[in-house]
């Protein structure tokens, strides 16, 4: 009776996640981004391209938020699910932080990442993406322990890119925020030697 009834508590608590999905985590949006800033820097160090200077004007976006990409899960919320422009969960945010680096050649950007990737595997990094073609010349890595995920990839005019990004997550009530409605994020300090 006892196995039945565990059986059927089980049984219970499928259905409810199956009907309405996996909760997202709850995370602070600025201190998934100083930890994002962290792994930028790490893999920056294991880079060694003394010779790169930050680029003032890569487009991307330093440290974000970004919610578009943060869906609904479960039965309960499909028809948003397979709606052309699917909704995003409001309090939902992905965290990125990205910079670039000039001054890094094609043969500079290889050997960068060859280095980079020997070193971070070395210290239990897990490689997602390792790519080095006539079209491509892109590392992705994913640190021990976490779904946050590094990509560092060359760009024509000798810039090399490097961005870390987080799954999403719910942040907490009381969240500060912009004045856009965005969740406020500390300043961007990686990579530290070329901030000075």
């Amino acid at each position: 009776m006892a196995v039945t009834a565990a059986g059927g508590v089980w049984l219970a608590r499928g259905a409810g996640r199956l009907w309405n999905g996996d909760p997202y985590p709850v995370a602070d949006p600025a201190v998934t981004s100083q930890r994002l800033d962290g792994l930028t820097q790490q893999v920056y160090d294991t880079l060694d391209v003394p010779q790169a200077t930050l680029d003032p004007k890569w487009p991307g976006g330093g440290q974000e938020t970004d919610g578009s990409g943060c869906y609904y899960t479960g039965l309960k919320d499909l028809t948003k699910q397979v709606s052309d422009s699917p909704p995003s969960v409001p309090g939902v945010v992905a965290v990125s932080s990205e910079w670039g680096l000039k001054g890094v050649t094609p043969s500079q950007a290889v050997s960068a990442l060859r280095r980079a990737r020997k070193e971070l595997t070395r210290r239990g990094w897990k490689v997602t993406r390792y790519e080095i073609s006539d079209h491509w010349t892109v590392l992705s890595v994913q640190p021990p322990g976490t779904d946050d995920v590094v990509q560092v990839e060359a760009f024509p005019y000798d810039r090399l890119g490097v961005v870390a990004y987080s799954e999403c997550a719910r942040y907490p009530s009381g969240t500060p925020m912009t004045e856009w409605g965005d969740p406020e994020l500390p300043a961007q300090e990686a990579p530290a030697p070329l901030r000075s």
